[in-house]
């Protein structure tokens, strides 16, 4: 991607994704509707992925917990693949599957959500432990790139970025999420300092 009209192909790629979301919202607000609800009720969201995935988790947790754009309280998000002494450990006794179902048996509570992101939906961790959250009566949240991806299957809702591009894809996974974590901090603290 040395040219301009290289550049300018691959920025048309991210504008296409970027196009179709803005053309079809619903999914996006009904996102919004389930992490409102789940912070207004004091729930936890637990965020999780591989890789770039994993780096995007990190993100949503920081927005959650610290601010997007308004001074309030802080609401309760955990990104499952930041500690890695928790990640390794579970790998190495059980297996890289189930190192997000232990964290999901071990902090999630009724009425948690959780928030899946894998760009594939085919990740086996990823899908493994948003099935676990079902059993244990948790809320749950995909992102993928692949429409009709395994990942829709054992998600409430599945935000899908249709391109066969993966950064792209998460490229628009962050718009989204931040979309909604925005949205989110204005639903529950308005435009006001919302620090108790």
């Amino acid at each position: 991607m040395k040219t301009p009209a290289e550049i300018s192909a691959r920025l048309e790629l991210t504008r296409t994704a970027l196009a179709a979301l803005a053309a079809n919202p619903d999914a996006v607000a009904r996102a919004i509707e389930m992490v409102t609800a789940a912070c207004r009720a004091g729930n936890k969201v637990l965020v999780f992925g591989n890789g770039g995935s994993a780096a995007e988790a990190q993100h949503i947790a920081a927005e959650l917990v610290n601010r997007m754009s308004l001074d309030r309280a802080p609401l309760a998000a955990i990104a499952l693949a930041t500690d890695g002494a928790v990640v390794t450990s579970i790998a190495n006794d059980y297996s890289f599957r189930e190192i997000f179902v232990k964290q999901v048996e071990g902090l999630g509570r009724p009425g948690d959500l959780c928030w899946g992101l894998s760009t594939s939906g085919r990740s086996q961790n990823v899908i493994a432990a948003l099935r676990r959250a079902g059993e244990l009566g948790m809320k749950r949240l995909a992102m993928t790139g692949r429409p009709g991806a395994e990942i829709e299957t054992v998600a409430d809702l599945c935000l899908c970025v249709d391109s066969p591009s993966t950064p792209v894809v998460q490229e628009v996974h962050l718009c989204m999420a931040h979309i909604v974590c925005d949205a989110v901090e204005r639903e529950l603290f308005g435009g006001g300092d919302g620090r108790s």
